[in-house]
């Protein structure tokens, strides 16, 4: 079809199939809030009340003026005493936002929550795992690999691949190079567990098998050994 011009473009609510609601702009916006800049806070709880799963993205928040320091350290030595964080409600980008504040360094940072239908249960995610008691060798290889590969988190290790890729591809386009399309690496069967346990340690695992000489052979040049691809160790 024709493209629609964005005069003749109009905002609908889908009931049914292929029937719609039709909103007018002024009904959007009167029932959708405008900001004002400003945090109800609802409750202090613990910070460690919140699950994980409902974090969305921080930000930080600083005092506004000169006047607000005083208040704002006040409210931020206060919560970092008392080892609670703050649950507050705004307005960010015409929605109503759920804020998880703690104290960070000068300053607090402000986390948006996810609602509670956006978050998928833990129930029904992990319904289909058997309950199983996991003891013996294969406990001992797991609590091997943690303890060879503990470490610590440096951001400024991991680069956004997508973005450099991205401005190699706009590279390539420019310079008029042909665009070579990657072929998808072949991942490797993993046949047993605890063999993929072992390899990833570095420990055990089966042998390869050597082949034994012929009883009756004529001499013959040695040739080079045919290297193999290193296995992908499993992460």
């Amino acid at each position: 079809g024709k493209p629609v011009e964005k005069d003749d473009q109009v905002k609908g609510f889908e009931i049914g199939s292929g029937e719609y609601v039709v909103l007018e702009p002024d009904e959007v916006a009167a029932a959708v809030p405008e900001s004002d800049k400003t945090l109800s806070v609802l409750a202090f709880i613990g910070c460690s009340d919140v699950d994980d799963v409902y974090f969305d993205k921080p930000y930080y928040l600083a005092p506004p003026d000169k006047h607000a320091e005083e208040a704002f350290g006040l409210i931020r030595e206060g919560m970092r005493r008392k080892k609670v964080a703050a649950i507050a409600q705004t307005v960010l980008f015409r929605r109503i936002r759920t804020l998880l504040i703690r104290a960070y360094d000068e300053g607090l940072v402000a986390t948006t929550l996810n609602f509670d239908y956006e978050v998928r249960s833990a129930e029904e995610a992990f319904d289909n795992i058997p309950d199983m008691k996991i003891e013996g060798e294969m406990l001992e290889l797991a609590e091997h690999i943690i303890k060879t590969k503990k470490g610590k988190f440096d951001p400024t290790k991991f680069d956004d691949r997508y973005e450099a890729a991205l401005a190699e591809l706009v590279k390539a386009k420019l310079e008029g190079k042909k665009i070579a399309v990657p072929k998808p690496a072949k991942r490797e069967k993993v046949v047993d567990l605890m063999d993929a346990l072992r390899q990833s340690a570095g420990v055990g695992g089966k042998q390869p098998s050597t082949r034994k000489p012929a009883a009756k052979s004529k001499p013959a040049r040695h040739a080079k050994a045919k290297q193999t691809a290193p296995r992908r160790k499993a992460g």
